[in-house]
């Protein structure tokens, strides 16, 4: 295997070579776009589990040439065989992501493949999963009170609670709220695409003008409302009805199109839509 490489980086040197002369602006657009698609599988990868199978294999291949150096014959043949079987290793072992990155190559524009989906586009997603969640919960009257960080950050508030650090998924939201649950007591903190911490701690409102009738969930969103510009989003127990608390004041009584139009009115104003807007739409020309 080392010998194939040498090999190999002998056949470049002889390719690039002749080509110092003819070297052009085409031979460096052909550099950045592969350097752009290693970093793109790169991060791809990073999501997942492969990060440490990789390490593992440039372990492997960093032993080999020691072996080879050192003129230990018989640990580089080993390794020599090893690292033959890499590329099938890899292809058992990542079978999961490879299907999966060639299910999107098959269902999204070819130049999305690699994008990074802009802040707009994540916080639009996790909206729609909140709502869902909070339309569940809300047939099944189950309490839950749910806070979408903006600008003013709440680590304060994640410290009094338990990390949780994870996707947003409806599924995983009633999880969280369920009654026999030991995090549905205290809050859930959201900072756009992902859940940070459950069961976190808020501070009550001392709005005597709130009404007798709501309970803790209630006065605790207008309270954080009130010390920020959090946008709270509560599921009341008894009724069943969806409230979000802004700027210390209350909106009762959502229905589901509601609840999503007034939480994406809120978590981005209309000037970062707009910028957003434009770079997907620049992004999107660039692809065609």
């Amino acid at each position: 295997m080392i010998e194939a490489v040498r090999d190999i980086i002998d056949q470049i040197r002889g390719v690039l070579v002749p080509l110092r002369i003819t070297f052009g602006i085409w031979d460096v657009v052909d550099i950045l776009i592969i350097a752009f698609l290693i970093y793109r599988i790169l991060s791809f990868m990073q999501k997942t589990n492969a990060s440490s199978v990789i390490k593992g294999l440039l372990l492997i291949l960093g032993l080999a040439w020691l072996a080879n150096f050192f003129n230990m014959n018989i640990l580089s043949y080993i390794l020599r065989q090893v690292v033959q079987m890499g590329l099938i290793v890899i292809v058992i072992l990542f079978q999961p992501e490879i299907r999966k990155l060639f299910e999107r190559m098959g269902t999204t524009r070819l130049g999305n493949i690699f994008r990074k989906r802009g802040k707009y586009e994540k916080l639009e997603d996790s909206i729609k999963k909140i709502v869902a969640a909070s339309m569940a919960m809300a047939k099944t009257q189950t309490g839950a009170i749910i806070v979408l960080e903006r600008k003013v950050g709440l680590n304060d508030f994640v410290g009094t609670g338990v990390d949780i650090d994870a996707s947003v998924s409806s599924e995983l939201i009633q999880n969280i709220f369920y009654d026999n649950s030991p995090l549905h007591d205290g809050a859930l903190i959201v900072r756009e695409d992902r859940l940070l911490a459950a069961s976190c701690m808020l501070p009550l409102s001392t709005n005597y003008a709130l009404g007798k009738e709501l309970g803790m969930r209630h006065r605790a969103g207008v309270g954080l409302s009130e010390r920020s510009d959090a946008v709270t989003v509560i599921v009341s127990e008894q009724t069943g009805s969806i409230s979000v608390a802004i700027d210390g004041m209350l909106k009762r009584s959502l229905n589901e199109e509601t609840l999503e139009k007034l939480l994406k009115s809120e978590m981005l104003s209309a000037d970062e839509k707009e910028k957003d807007k434009k770079k997907r739409k620049q992004k999107d020309e660039v692809n065609v």
